[in-house]
């Protein structure tokens, strides 16, 4: 099947729509569909990248079952015949790139975990030689290993960036114990999936996570560990000093850069040699996490 830009699923309510993200309303559960959309500086692209949307999909599946002993998570099936009936005649547009999840009550703050200092993290580094409050040593150069993970909390963003914030802004919105713990599991997890990765010959710089509350069980939900929500640096051309090259869409953002378009919409369509190159990333990512194509 061609990529899928946007689903349809005539007869069943739709719950909400993100920049990738299309959600149904299923009883007391939700569906969640990886689309193949794109979204570069902030902007959702009108050319969408085929198979995006299940590698996003079938890498968070494979990072939940690798997780499930540290915390529960909100997936109850990728198995059509799971899904309820009236789901089923959508199949081409769901296989491979949904998921049938529980309901949660999601918490307003997004959970980063950073290994090494990168993406907007470097840029406060620069600025004022913290990340989110947190102090750091001199002379760190760019995609330099952190002495340890930090947890830099971020607020989330319906549209635009999301915005660094420190622990204690984050416990005075959500309460300290609550803070507490999602900083505890937020760490368990990144170096669960980074001890992972590396024996992979990945190395994850950053990634952020989402949780919520099930009844009154924290729980882990929405992506994981996706090449969307991650920072994924080949291991074996790792050279601090200098941005890295990545398993995502930065094809996409040199692109863009190149034809100096000035990032306001309307967002420019892509040529084939970038969606291709873009699609070959995001299944490589797969492929070399998994060690095994999608």
């Amino acid at each position: 099947m061609d990529a899928i830009f946007e689903t349809s699923l005539p007869g069943i309510e739709r719950h909400a729509r993100g920049k990738v993200r299309d959600v149904y309303a299923a009883g007391e559960f939700l569906v969640i569909v990886a689309t193949d959309r794109l979204s570069a500086f902030d902007y959702v692209l009108p050319t969408p990248i085929p198979d995006k949307g299940k590698v996003l999909t079938q890498l968070t599946l494979f990072w939940l079952d690798l997780l499930r002993d540290i915390v529960p998570n909100h997936f109850v099936s990728a198995n059509l015949a799971d899904y309820p009936a009236q789901f089923r005649p959508y199949g081409e547009q769901l296989e491979g790139r949904s998921m049938l999840v529980r309901r949660a009550k999601m918490i307003d703050v997004e959970c980063v975990a950073r290994g090494y200092v990168s993406g907007s993290g470097w840029k406060d580094y620069k600025r004022e030689g913290r990340i989110c409050g947190i102090s750091l040593p001199a002379g760190l150069r760019e995609s330099d290993k952190l002495p340890e993970p930090i947890f830099t909390p971020a607020t989330k963003a319906q549209s635009g960036h999301d915005e660094n914030i420190s622990f204690e802004t984050a416990a005075s919105a959500i309460g300290d114990d609550l803070a507490g713990r999602l900083r505890t599991l937020t760490l368990q997890i990144y170096r669960r999936a980074a001890e992972y990765a590396e024996t992979r010959g990945v190395i994850i710089a950053d990634t952020k996570f989402e949780f919520g509350f099930i009844g009154d069980q924290l729980t882990l939900a929405d992506e994981v560990l996706t090449p969307d929500s991650s920072r994924f640096w080949p291991r074996a051309s790792y050279q601090p000093g200098s941005p890295q090259p990545s398993f995502d869409k930065q094809y996409v953002r040199d692109y863009l850069e190149s034809i100096h378009w000035n990032k306001q919409p309307p967002a420019p369509a892509l040529p084939a040699d970038v969606i291709q190159r873009t699609s070959d990333k995001y299944r490589e990512a797969y492929r070399v996490l998994t060690g095994r194509p999608l």
